[in-house]
């Protein structure tokens, strides 16, 4: 058995909204690197159950909890469930996310407020929760979006918004957080093969003539950009943010 470094031996996260795409890839590459990892789920039961056996085949303890992000009461119960299921809490991932894409004056109140919801009070109410017992020196990581800095495209303008809601809100938490070493930082992915934007899904014709890499990219890159903020190297960056966008905002 070789005995390598492992960047995150000890640690304990917890990732939302990963039962699939960017959140799966997330979990476990925290796991590879040598966390626990608990993930929560909104309706993939069986899928969040299979990235728990993926996590617990590395050797680290894993904790499958249904949780829809957009519900404060059910985020905060994950938040001390993971406490209680893993021993503590050292790394949060807010990666939960929902996109509902079309003209804005077509958009429902309902689909306006389940993005708000999900993707900007979520992680507010999340976090929250969460640094009750982050101690120093943890990380915060949020998965926040290319469009969160400039919309490539049209019919995305909400969704959009509360991505660069998280941009403020990262910066404003670092600030309160620097004293205690805890890093907060975002994740910007661009066009990422997932079931939500997939490669030859029927935005992809208007998306890769924008890219400098004429490609979708990966769940693994996006999850590689994460796990650096979550590990030691990262100790010296907070209030910023990588984006893992091909080049879409170059």
């Amino acid at each position: 058995m070789t005995h390598e470094f492992l960047p995150l031996a000890g640690k304990r996260a917890l990732v939302t909204g990963a039962a699939r795409g960017i959140g799966a890839a997330i979990a476990l590459k925290l796991a590879e690197d040598g966390a626990d990892v608990a993930i929560t789920y909104e309706r993939s039961a069986e899928k969040a159950a299979a990235v728990a056996t993926g996590i617990r085949a590395l050797g680290r303890n894993a904790i499958a909890l249904q949780a829809d992000a957009a519900s404060a009461d059910a985020s905060i119960e994950a938040v001390e469930r993971t406490v209680a299921g893993l021993g503590g809490l050292d790394i949060l991932v807010n990666n939960a996310g929902v996109l509902i894409a079309g003209p804005f004056s077509e958009l429902s109140v309902e689909e306006m407020d389940r993005q708000l919801n999900v993707n900007v009070r979520g992680v507010f109410v999340t976090t929250q929760a969460a640094l009750k017992h982050i101690p120093d020196r943890g990380r915060i990581v949020t998965i926040g979006s290319n469009a969160g800095l400039a919309v490539p495209f049209a019919g995305i303008a909400v969704y959009a918004a509360t991505k660069s809601a998280m941009e403020s809100f990262t910066r404003g938490l670092a600030r309160e957080l620097g004293p205690r070493a805890i890093t907060v930082n975002l994740v910007r992915p661009g066009p990422i093969d997932t079931d939500m934007n997939p490669a030859g899904g029927p935005l992809a014709t208007s998306i890769l003539p924008s890219l400098s890499i004429p490609r979708y990219g990966t769940t693994h890159e996006v999850a590689e950009a994460v796990a650096f903020l979550a590990g030691p190297g990262a100790a010296y960056v907070t209030g910023s943010g990588i984006l893992v966008d091909g080049g879409i905002g170059a």
